[in-house]
């Protein structure tokens, strides 16, 4: 009886405040009031629409650095002065919520123009989430979640007066549809169940708009130049705008998105015994990999394309491919082809990795030219890290580590960050912006720890993977395994890659530890304390 009230009361405060915000809206532009919309249920769900701001001010850099993870690498100065100038320059963008915009939480910027992108924000968050004990970084999230639409709609790129950039029927109006990724690896690394339960609805009824307003008869997925974040890659054909039209095509990476973000909410629904909502889910995901896996397919070439009109495909090689590496719509013949075009000089494998765009298309630039051949930090971390789920660990390393130089190498000369990344030289891309934290703080933070290091942790499991390739000491203190908790852990000098290693650990739990080194393995049963194994 008292979840039928909550209920009743919560479609009640839903419908009340959407015809506010839809009179708002429409008094706005002096337009006469008209209901568009069709409103979806789960909505009603989300707190986060009617919630009151919670503004927190952020402490200082130099109190941070007692807080957030430290980095130890022997040998290796400024490379973690480069750890920390990203810190730095990431608290530097923390901001508040403007007084009426909506708002609900201070949030991490995306710095680029004051905005909010739902596509720079689900990667920042990435590297952001190992400065969870110092900062709530993940409210950054509740602001898009609060601008969620009566009809589950929301925007991609949110004004910092809470105003949306696009009409919803725009082509260019959203996406990626990245939020759940985000919002699960955060699950995996802290365990806050209380959070899934706050946002799940919020992500169906998002998915639920996607699938109303963004396929075509045959329920595959359209976007745009901006709505895949992919600006101005050559994808559509000629008579298109590659930038703002959806071009009559289907979508590659927007399925492979979907079809990763339904496994997702599958895993979320099943955490929470959300039965119904997901139901409809698994037919999406056999429909998906059928299609993706029966039409999208190149076999001469061994890659996967977006589809025209008329049934062909395109030509053009793109890392949005490589979301493939997220799911299993490949099988492992054709998986082991796609991971193959990584390696070719001709393509993929160029003097730094991974162009947007492969090199023996006629648009690629030396400089990158945005999204015709640049070095993107989230599409490189998306790529390396499909590649270790899919235990390809040793090319996933080597492109995190190739990429994670380049980094460096122009931060040794620039003395900073930069949006992206030049695939020929160490450079900036082509127009880059400087001080780039945003998404750029994910190589010297998430791939220094990740990837360098080779620390992954899996709260859920109880489970700690350290992939050792480094022979200097190395480790990292106050890593955060759980909520309101740390880590530490910490390997001595090796002779070699293959010499056991010895490691000490100071943890508040017991955990498992899975350490691969050289050509072997071992697992540590962890107990609580400080002990060397």
């Amino acid at each position: 009886m008292k979840r039928s009230i909550s209920i009743i009361l919560g479609l009640l405060l839903f419908v009340g405040s959407s015809m506010a915000q839809e009179k708002t809206q429409g008094a706005k532009y002096n337009l006469p009031y008209k209901n568009t919309y069709v409103k979806e249920p789960l909505v009603a769900e989300n707190d986060f629409r009617i919630a009151k701001p919670n503004i927190i001010k952020p402490k200082s850099f130099s109190e941070a650095k007692k807080i957030l993870p430290s980095p130890i690498w022997e040998g290796h100065e400024k490379e973690i002065e480069m750890y920390w100038k990203a810190w730095e320059i990431a608290i530097k963008n923390i901001r508040h919520p403007q007084e009426g915009s909506g708002f609900v939480s201070s949030y991490l910027d995306t710095a680029y123009n004051g905005n909010i992108f739902m596509w720079d924000t689900s990667f920042i968050l990435m590297f952001a989430r190992y400065g969870t004990l110092f900062f709530p970084f993940q409210n950054t999230l509740d602001n898009f979640y609060a601008k969620q639409h009566p009809d589950g709609f929301i925007c991609r790129e949110i004004k910092a007066d809470g105003a949306d950039c696009f009409e919803r029927y725009d082509p260019v109006s959203t996406g990626p549809n990245l939020i759940p990724w985000c919002e699960m690896v955060y699950y995996h690394q802290i365990g806050d169940d209380a959070r899934l339960h706050k946002i799940f609805a919020s992500l169906c009824a998002y998915y639920k708009w996607w699938q109303l307003n963004r396929t075509w008869q045959d329920g595959t997925y359209w976007s745009s130049g901006w709505g895949t974040g992919m600006d101005n890659m050559p994808r559509v054909k000629p008579e298109y705008n590659p930038i703002f039209s959806h071009g009559h095509m289907v979508w590659l990476d927007t399925n492979l998105q979907q079809l990763f973000t339904a496994n997702l909410l599958l895993e979320m629904g099943f955490y929470l015994e959300r039965w119904q909502e997901i139901e409809t889910l698994e037919d999406e995901i056999k429909m998906l990999k059928k299609y993706i896996a029966e039409n999208m397919w190149d076999e001469e070439t061994g890659f996967l394309y977006d589809r025209y009109a008329d049934g062909t495909l395109a030509t053009t090689k793109g890392i949005g491919a490589y979301w493939a590496l997220l799911t299993d719509v490949l099988s492992p013949e054709r998986e082991k082809r796609l991971v193959e075009e990584l390696k070719n000089p001709k393509t993929f494998n160029r003097p730094y990795r991974v162009p947007s765009l492969s090199a023996d298309h006629p648009k690629y630039k030396e400089n990158g030219r945005y999204w015709q051949g640049g070095i993107w930090p989230g599409t490189n971390y998306m790529v390396a890290t499909g590649l270790a789920q899919k235990g390809y660990r040793e090319l996933a390393r080597e492109i995190a580590t190739n990429h994670y130089q380049q980094v460096f190498q122009v931060y040794q000369k620039t003395g900073t960050f930069w949006e992206y990344y030049a695939p020929e030289s160490a450079e900036p891309g082509f127009m880059a912006r400087r001080d780039f934290v945003g998404w750029t703080g994910l190589p010297p933070i998430a791939g220094l720890i990740e990837f360098i290091f080779g620390i992954k942790g899996d709260y859920v499991k109880k489970q700690i993977i350290w992939d050792l390739q480094l022979t200097e000491a190395h480790g990292i203190e106050r890593y955060p395994f759980g909520q309101n908790q740390s880590i530490t852990l910490k390997v001595d000098r090796r002779k070699s890659q293959d010499t056991e290693p010895r490691i000490t650990i100071d943890s508040p739990i017991d955990f498992e530890l899975l350490v691969y080194y050289g050509v072997q393995q071992k697992t540590i049963q962890v107990k609580k304390g400080s002990r060397t194994y």
